[in-house]
């Protein structure tokens, strides 16, 4: 069973790997290869074909899954219209500062849309305008209501190493995003739709409710760690702030702070526990049903119950299933290994949601418990209970290193610590206090599990304030990680097994293989996604310099910490040699602080105006002036506007942009951020010919206050670039601007994703990040 459950696990991940999928004709003849194939699993000579029969039955299940969800795909036509629907409130609603985000279960609307869709409520038309003269109602789950509203087909940021907002979403069975549009027509219909999931979902929003109330907010006077109770009672990370989520990271203890596996099993094991007690103490139930049978019973009751309240996500789901099956076993009197329960839940989770293998979780979760089983079986036995404690928890540290490598790029090294101690408070009294605090009458229960959290929040807090807490490197390549896989596993063999220490070499690509770099005298340019805005990574043989930092989101959530930071650290850059900020706007500065605070960067160049507060940062500074320069590894780096005395003569901060050309192998590359105009007259008036270049980032996004004629031409690129995001408010790029660059081969960000340029001895040459990482789901 456990090679035929692996053989269909490995057809949904082919799948789900793949640029298309697989004609409806080719998934048909894969199930009616599949199916009779599975008869030779009786057969003991002929089990490999019922392996190859099992993973046809994987692509064909996850392909005709794949198939009816890519059918729900919202018309291009309708992209940007208002449209009228009627539907009912789904999930848990977040409310925001400017408004709410929720996911909408479409029941009525004027022609074919999707399900599902995801909106915001702002107070206002668009975030940008809000005001208070726009204010969104409460939102609860499970009311229906009367929507205008305004949709877009899914579309995310792809970045190398970066995360798949158009996979999360396609996981979710959520097919078009989009915003509520203010006015009279909005209206609630129902209060409660009286449906098994929006009442679950109801209860956990009046949880939810509940804890903020008793807790109070943080920011004035309540509970430091309210948002990690909300978090292990319901599954709702969102109120537990940044701070305490890099506390978690560098400790290892990220999996506790949500409905986890151990969860779901302590509380399962209560509700084991407490319903044989109850049924000993009667003297007729367990001659009606054996008290072991009934506590089965009641213990999975108790852990679907739990799954519930807390959202169902993976590792909940993992742990449900193997639940049932113990439970299932223990009825029917059958002894089953844990390895066959195991494979039983990844059979029911890939079986009702194909697109888990897509998910960290997934590969984290079934991962651990797998470790469990296979360092069990007596290889930790002998000695004090907590010196077994210790070494199991060393055995999962070190055999999940190379997973979190590849994911994360980061493992603890105090996690072994830090996990001997969490786990047991965390599953054992805080999360099983902070559930029961979700009931009425049971504040002091509440106030009492964020008193112990409180305390164990201390040692956390002091194990992660260390500098060596934590292991951060670059990516590792995929055979690396096949590698260590297998090292951990041979290093994890039982004692006395010959030659254990070769698991250590086979561990050593993992860190000793750095990501490729550039030789000397060529460079690599990297125009990184990161929608209507601008970052650009430029490295050498042995330097890295960072021009523009892109948007910020929102007061925690900027383009330098979610998209930059762990780009340049997947990418093997622990040190920027130079950052340019080029100007003032947000798009453009918005992440550079972060960066900042992550990385050392040797100096900032920019023509921030004086007391922009960037100019506070304890960094090397200096103005961007034409006719600065400097070499690095064989290639130039040429500033070339603004010139002095520009501060004074523009008055728009477009114009003072700063402008690199990087040089390279005899090629050119022009960054030009956000000039207009007026800054390309001047630099056409100062450089003339020698704007020359074979790649031109397109200035200001291609709005049509930039790229003049004249300008155009002068630069007489081959290849352009175009920095903007989907469907963008400025209409960015205008179609006359891209007209004047007719005969160059033109590239998008929002259509192509990253773009990767090298510029070197063989030419130039431009790598799509959509066009290498594509998956079916893209553009969908």
């Amino acid at each position: 069973m456990r090679t035929v459950v692996l053989a269909f696990a490995a057809g949904i991940g082919w799948l789900q790997w793949q640029p298309a999928l697989p004609s409806a004709f080719q998934l048909a003849v894969s199930a009616m290869i599949g199916i009779p194939l599975l008869a030779t699993l009786r057969l003991p000579r002929w089990r490999v074909l019922g392996a190859v029969a099992a993973f046809l039955l994987g692509i064909a299940w996850a392909g005709w899954l794949a198939g009816e969800r890519l059918a729900e795909s919202l018309p291009t036509s309708l992209e940007g219209r208002d449209i009228e629907v009627v539907g009912v409130v789904a999930g848990l609603p977040q409310r925001y500062d400017n408004g709410w985000r929720f996911d909408f279960d479409i029941e009525q609307a004027p022609a074919a849309l999707p399900a599902r869709v995801s909106l915001a409520w702002y107070r206002g038309l668009r975030r940008e305008e809000d005001d208070d003269n726009h204010v969104a109602p409460e939102i609860r789950a499970g009311e229906r209501w009367r929507l205008k509203v305004r949709l877009k087909r899914p579309h995310g940021n792809l970045n190398p190493h970066g995360f798949d907002y158009e996979a999360w979403l396609f996981e979710r069975g959520i097919r078009a995003t989009g915003y509520v549009r203010p006015g009279d027509g909005n209206v609630g219909l129902d209060s409660l739709v009286a449906r098994p999931a929006y009442v679950v979902e109801r209860l956990r929003q009046l949880a939810r409710e509940r804890f903020a109330r008793v807790l109070g907010d943080p920011q004035q006077g309540g509970a430091i760690y309210g948002g990690v109770l909300t978090a292990l009672a319901i599954g709702d990370q969102r109120a537990i702030d940044a701070e305490l989520w890099r506390v978690f990271g560098r400790t290892g203890t990220t999996h506790l702070m949500s409905i986890s596996g151990l969860h779901v099993t302590m509380v399962a094991g209560l509700g084991w526990w407490l319903a044989s007690w109850l049924w000993r103490r009667s003297a007729r139930l367990p001659l009606w049903l054996p008290a072991q049978k009934a506590a089965a019973a009641a213990g999975f009751l108790v852990a679907l119950l739990y799954c519930l309240l807390s959202g169902f996500a993976v590792p909940a789901q993992r742990t449900l299933y193997m639940l049932g099956v113990v439970a299932v076993a223990l009825w029917s009197g059958r002894s089953v290994s844990g390895s066959r329960v195991l494979a039983s839940a990844l059979l029911l989770v890939l079986l009702l949601d194909p697109w888990a293998v897509l998910a960290a979780g997934f590969w984290l979760s079934f991962g651990a418990v797998g470790l469990l089983f296979y360092i069990g079986g007596g290889r930790l036995a002998g000695g004090h209970w907590l010196a077994i404690w210790l070494r199991a928890q060393w055995a999962i540290t070190l055999g999940m290193i190379p997973a979190l490598l590849a994911l994360f790029q980061q493992f603890s090294l105090v996690s072994p610590l830090a996990n001997a101690v969490a786990i047991p408070v965390v599953s054992l009294v805080v999360a099983p206090l902070a559930l029961v605090g979700a009931l009425p009458l049971t504040d002091p229960l509440l106030w009492l599990s964020h008193a112990v959290l409180a305390a164990l929040m201390g040692l956390l807090q002091w194990l992660a304030v260390s500098d060596w807490a934590v292991w951060q490197q670059h990516a590792p390549p995929a055979w690396a990680v096949l590698a260590g896989t297998a090292g951990v596993a041979w290093l994890l063999l039982p004692r006395g097994f010959p030659a254990r220490w070769l698991g250590l070499v086979a561990l050593l690509p993992l860190f000793l293989v750095p990501p490729e770099r550039p030789p000397a005298g060529e460079a690599s340019v990297v125009v990184l996604d990161v929608g209507q805005g601008l970052a650009v990574h430029v490295q050498t043989a042995g330097h890295d310099l960072l021009f523009d930092s892109g948007p910020a989101f929102s007061p925690d959530a900027n383009s330098g910490n979610r998209i930059i930071v762990p780009y340049l650290r997947a990418n093997g850059v622990r040190r920027l040699d130079a950052m340019v900020v080029s100007h003032a706007d947000r798009d453009h500065s918005g992440g550079a602080r972060s960066v900042a605070e992550e990385l050392p960067v040797g100096r900032l160049l920019t023509s921030l105006p004086d007391g922009h507060d960037l100019l506070a940062l304890p960094l090397v500074q200096q103005p961007c002036r034409d006719g600065a320069g400097w070499e690095w590894d064989g290639v130039r780096f040429d500033l070339i506007h603004p010139a002095a005395g520009d501060a004074e003569r523009y008055r728009k901060s477009n114009d003072l942009s700063c402008v690199l050309r990087v040089t390279a192998a005899g090629r050119s590359a022009l960054l030009t951020s956000d000039i207009e105009a007026r800054a390309e007259a001047a630099l056409l008036a100062r450089h003339g010919e020698r704007l020359a270049a074979e790649v031109l980032l397109v200035p200001h996004h291609g709005s049509r206050t930039s790229s003049s004629p004249d300008f155009v031409a002068a630069v007489g690129a081959r290849e352009t670039i175009f920095p903007v995001g989907y469907r963008n408010r400025f209409g960015h790029p205008k179609a006359e601007v891209v007209a004047r660059y007719e005969g160059t081969r033109q590239w998008r960000s929002d259509r192509d994703g990253a773009l990767s340029v090298r510029l070197g001895a063989a030419g130039v040459t431009i790598m799509a990040e959509r066009a290498e990482r594509r998956r079916y789901w893209h553009g969908s």
